[in-house]
């Protein structure tokens, strides 16, 4: 048994506007399955499939008081397409954003509602990702959390140092899962998380379960009776059991 990332989840003030500057940004449509949720993947994809992990935004009463460790490093191709990125994503409303990170090659940006992303300088590895290089989720101990979630979902471990985790689906498609060390001191929060899915429907109960031997806990962030679980990896970051293809 395994599951699958599917997607990385936005808590948002106003999820039409969220959704519709990361479909600008990453040159994707917009949907929404109701009131509330806008839906963010390429156009015509078929969901779900490793060649994207789609940007799933959720519209929530106080955003401000949801605290996740994620973020998305966004690819680039030349250093002439970094900087025409870099202009376009400020036209559609993203500023630069300082965290500390000092003289570096890639750039630091916040989306309109506040989520640091950043914007790569053309790197090898991710010629071929499509648009989001990596989901990148800030981790005390990549090592362990590589155990984790090498185990709970069907992707990859690429590179493993006690620095960084590196995994990719098992199809060798699609953007990188990263786990880079950080101290408490370091992390910069923000409102994404990571939705899984299993492969088949019935087997949501029996994933949780495993899960749960692996070393995940339940979680309540005021789900209710929800058709999805959401539970803690063994570092404490939230993450989504979805139960069918919607919104968390």
């Amino acid at each position: 048994m395994a599951l699958r990332l599917v997607q990385v989840n936005y808590k948002a003030r106003d999820d039409s506007a969220l959704g519709r500057f990361w479909a600008d940004a990453l040159g994707w449509g917009v949907s929404s399955e109701g009131p509330g949720v806008t839906n963010v993947e390429p156009e015509g994809f078929d969901w779900p499939d490793p060649t994207a992990v789609c940007v799933d935004v959720v519209t929530v009463p106080d955003p401000q008081t949801v605290k996740y460790r994620a973020h998305l490093d966004l690819a680039t191709t030349s250093e002439a397409h970094q900087a025409e990125l870099v202009a376009r994503l400020t036209e559609l409303g993203a500023t630069h954003a300082d965290i500390g990170q000092g003289d570096v090659p890639w750039t630091v940006m916040a989306d309109p509602e506040g989520n640091v992303f950043c914007v790569l300088e053309p790197r090898p590895i991710y010629r071929d990702t499509g648009p989001i290089a990596a989901v990148v989720v800030a981790c005390a101990d990549p090592r362990a959390m590589a155990r984790f979630w090498g185990e709970a979902v069907d992707w990859t471990v690429h590179e493993l140092t006690d620095d960084l985790a590196r995994l990719r689906s098992a199809e060798g498609v699609g953007p990188y899962l990263e786990f880079v060390r950080k101290s408490d001191a370091e992390t910069v929060w923000t409102r994404v998380h990571l939705d899984v899915l299993p492969y088949q429907r019935e087997d949501h109960a029996a994933e949780v379960d495993r899960l749960r031997t692996l070393g995940a806990t339940n979680a309540d962030v005021g789900q209710g009776d929800a058709p999805w679980t959401v539970m803690a990896d063994p570092e404490g970051n939230d993450f989504c059991v979805l139960g069918r293809p919607t919104a968390t």
